[in-house]
């Protein structure tokens, strides 16, 4: 596929665990999407601090929303698409990555969502993803048909985010292929209108 149309990616990683695996998952994605000339912005709950949901942003007047929230809701406002990095607990969300979506509705409307999910275990935290596929659509970001999954997560992956096994980097291409064209398509569509 050719990358020619730069993108803007916000990163949405799901965990705030003192061992957290999925830090080099999100490592391997945004090399990965910068490498094809997109700007690509992590969202680290372990740096972004976000209360627990009390209220949205929209509920807040303008102007008097905390600082983290008004920043993140410029970025998605400026994002072509939202590529989130999940864990799976207990079959299902990671509680700060549900926490860290909650926050926003609108600012993700008409904008595709991908979901890397990944687990210590073979599974590569399917169970999750299937959840979020729901929340997503919810949101107002439905998410490619597509999964990257990484299944024992350890093994697959460098502690700098670099792939193993050749088989990972192919599954990763041909998944930031298909987001690339969802992302360009929905930006088209904005650009011409939205139905609301």
């Amino acid at each position: 596929m050719t990358h020619s149309e730069p993108l803007t990616i916000a990163v949405l990683l799901g965990s705030v665990r003192s061992d957290r695996q999925g830090i080099k998952a999100a490592r391997l994605l945004l090399a990965a999407l910068e490498q094809r000339g997109h700007e690509a912005v992590l969202v680290d709950p372990m740096v972004t601090r976000l209360p627990l949901l009390d209220r949205m942003y929209k509920e807040y007047p303008k102007g008097s929303a905390p600082a983290e929230l008004e920043q993140l809701a410029t970025l998605y406002r400026r994002a072509d698409g939202f590529l989130l990095v999940s864990a799976e607990y207990n079959h299902g969300v990671p509680p700060a990555l549900k926490n860290l979506l909650d926050h926003f509705l609108e600012e993700y409307f008409w904008r595709p969502s991908a979901i890397t999910c990944y687990s210590a275990g073979g599974y590569g935290g399917v169970r999750a993803a299937m959840q979020l596929r729901m929340i997503l659509g919810e949101l107002g970001m439905p998410s490619i048909p597509s999964l990257f999954a990484i299944p024992r997560i350890g093994d697959a992956l460098s502690d700098d985010g670099q792939a193993k096994e050749e088989r990972t980097t192919r599954q990763m291409n041909g998944f930031l292929d298909e987001f690339e064209w969802y992302a360009q398509a929905l930006r088209r569509q904005r650009a011409s209108g939205t139905p609301y």
